[in-house]
């Protein structure tokens, strides 16, 4: 009997730090099992000799900035079966995407002796933007365990079994105290997607929101107990411009407090 083909894996990046690829290479000995599971076909980060489509699955990192950009992750959905994003760059345009709330022009020439080299788009966007999208796994950087659930799960021709409750949930876990409440910091833990394990509010300080926004947000109420706090308008947009500023819930509701 012929041996059974293993799927074809392929890890795509487009503008990010890279982290959320180092998530999976920092699987270690899960990696190997991953490795048997799959045809690891493209993978920069890690493979010299990348293999040609089409793949069944594809992991997406990093946000599209560039025109370059937008005709290849075209082509990627095209030889891609599934197609899944990883991060936060990639699933709401990353911490980059404070672009898009300002004239981009402007910044590429005070940072750039030669700005007329640069190419870049307006706006710096998630992948959904562009194609259509198989699964968003959260995080910056992803967690690795949530990034092994959904590869098995893909696999299995199952859905992921990714928590989507708040992180203050992960904190009760924990046993942590509320920064909020105990010290009167603000904290996005309320409505941010859980997945760090609490892991700023662990030392004291408050979440932010690198899981981005959780399905039902209330981000007005968190924002009045901000102003509560005494954050001023300008304070409490910068809340909710961090690494997921472009998240639909976030962006609207920094938009409330000014421009």
């Amino acid at each position: 009997m012929a041996p059974r083909k293993r799927p074809k894996l392929a890890v795509w990046k487009f503008s990010s730090c890279d982290g959320c690829q180092l998530s999976l290479l920092d699987c270690e000995e899960d990696l190997l099992a991953i490795s048997e599971a799959v045809d690891i076909s493209y993978f920069l980060e890690a493979t010299r000799k990348p293999a040609k489509g089409p793949y069944d699955i594809s992991l997406v990192e990093g946000s599209i900035a560039t025109a370059h950009d937008v005709e290849t992750i075209r082509q990627v959905r095209r030889q891609s079966r599934t197609l899944i994003t990883i991060g936060a760059c990639a699933t709401a345009g990353g911490v980059q995407a404070l672009r898009n709330f300002k004239n981009v022009k402007s910044f590429i020439s005070r940072v750039y002796a030669h700005p007329e080299f640069i190419e870049t788009l307006d706006q710096s966007s998630p992948i959904s933007d562009l194609v259509a999208v198989d699964f968003e796994l959260r995080g910056c950087p992803v967690n690795k365990a949530q990034l092994l659930e959904v590869l098995s799960a893909t696999l299995n021709g199952r859905k992921p079994n990714v928590h989507k409750h708040a992180e203050c949930i992960e904190c009760k876990m924990r046993g942590n105290v509320c920064v909020t409440v105990a010290k009167g910091e603000p904290c996005l833990g309320p409505v941010v997607q859980a997945g760090c394990g609490g892991l700023c509010p662990s030392v004291g300080r408050g979440c932010f929101g690198c899981f981005g926004p959780t399905e039902t947000p209330n981000t007005a109420a968190l924002a009045e107990k901000f102003a509560a706090l005494g954050l001023d308008p300008r304070d409490i947009q910068r809340q909710f411009r961090g690494l997921n500023a472009n998240a639909e819930a976030f962006r609207k509701e920094s938009e409330r407090h000014g421009n």
